[in-house]
């Protein structure tokens, strides 16, 4: 089945660029938990999937040099932590521009909160 990139799990799978169908890093109900742990946040979702994606590399990817070829594991989850960051680091602008107004409705006893502060005998 293609993957739907309008729906949150295909986003969190392009951002993570997991894009092959046959083979994918990992699968929807492993997207769907990280979206149900980061609070349906896309861009945490990403971050929590990138951490994973560095600890699977660096347990199985380790820095290897054979003759005409090296791999270098602990590089590669280096930089897809700082992805993660970076990623943690949008949602957290995101979290900052949401807005909240609060309300604190009147006790039965008809005083004011902390209306005590304004008898002070200063």
């Amino acid at each position: 089945m293609p993957i739907n990139f309008t729906t949150p799990v295909g986003l969190v799978r392009l951002n993570i660029t997991d894009l092959d169908e046959n083979a994918p890093l990992l699968s929807d109900d492993m997207i769907t938990g990280l979206l149900v742990a980061s609070d349906e946040n896309v861009n945490r979702a990403t971050a929590r999937a990138l951490r994973i994606i560095a600890t699977s590399e660096v347990l199985v990817a380790k820095k290897i040099r054979t003759q005409d070829l090296s791999s270098d594991g602990p590089a590669v989850a280096a930089e897809l932590r700082a992805q993660a960051d970076e990623y943690d680091g949008h949602a957290n602008t995101e979290d900052g521009e949401a807005s909240f107004i609060g309300y604190v409705a009147p006790g039965l006893s008809g005083r004011h909160e902390a209306e005590e502060y304004g008898r002070w005998p200063w």
